[in-house]
């Protein structure tokens, strides 16, 4: 499990469900908007479409919103334009995070993400300060019984898959992004639509933290979650078991 997971767990165990659900339904039509602004209007013929309505329809977003903030983003509302922009910078303990975004005002946005790594102890850097840290690649996944691990192992190989992490929660398929579209393609071809499908940056190792730094680093990690603008935070960082229990408490 990723740090970033683990810190999610967390958060929704706290926090107040009603408006985290908001904050995810403006972060989706944010993403709904940019895709379709990006590449044609299609699902079908837009990848990163298909996967923002994917995401929609997993947080169960009404089909009317959806359509609307794709026509938004095709120009038929004049919305407003999002621009992608990635930030890198160290938390506590030395953690290394990398914070996407999509903003309308890359000054403000900046400027919030700085103040959050500030807070916290830590330091906004350039970006490529932590970005080698981290292998950009594409994540693929589907729910344990739709597959065996051989079988979709087999199948993701096939695909041009580069690795499948399997266990009793499901099956995760890692591409290159490259690859990333094929390797969905195929995949969605043998066992049906995947529980999620997007570029992702994973850790190339975690470094072990102590309570006192999980609970400062979390703190930075819900702030930056919680901005209309992020859209994702990844830090390579584990915590024990142990730890993980108290901070739910």
């Amino acid at each position: 499990m990723s740090g970033h997971s683990q810190f999610k767990n967390i958060m929704y165990r706290k926090g107040a469900q009603d408006k985290k659900r908001a904050k995810a339904f403006t972060k989706l039509i944010r993403e709904l908007t940019t895709a379709a602004s990006s590449g044609l209007p299609d699902p079908a013929a837009n990848p990163r479409l298909r996967a923002a309505v994917l995401a929609a329809r997993q947080a169960n977003m009404a089909k009317d919103t959806v359509e609307r903030a794709i026509k938004r983003g095709a120009g038929g509302d004049g919305g407003d334009a999002y621009e992608e922009v990635r930030y890198e910078g160290y938390g506590p303990g030395g953690v290394a995070v990398i914070v996407e975004a999509l903003t309308d005002n890359r000054n403000r946005t900046a400027s919030e993400v700085r103040a959050a790594f500030t807070k916290a102890g830590g330091a906004l850097g350039e970006t490529g300060s932590v970005g080698f840290m981290f292998d950009h690649v594409g994540e693929i996944a589907y729910k344990a019984d739709a597959a065996s691990a051989d079988a979709m192992l087999e199948a993701a190989i096939e695909a041009g898959a580069e690795d499948v992490q399997s266990d009793t929660d499901g099956h995760v398929v890692l591409a290159a992004p490259d690859d990333f579209n094929q390797v969905r393609d195929a995949l969605e071809e043998r066992f049906g639509a995947a529980l999620s499908a997007r570029l992702a940056w994973r850790p190339k190792s975690a470094a072990a933290i102590d309570e006192a730094t999980a609970a400062s680093l979390f703190k930075l990690l819900e702030t930056l979650d919680d901005s209309d603008d992020v859209q994702n935070v990844y830090a390579n960082f584990e915590v024990g078991e142990d730890v993980m229990a108290r901070l739910s408490a």
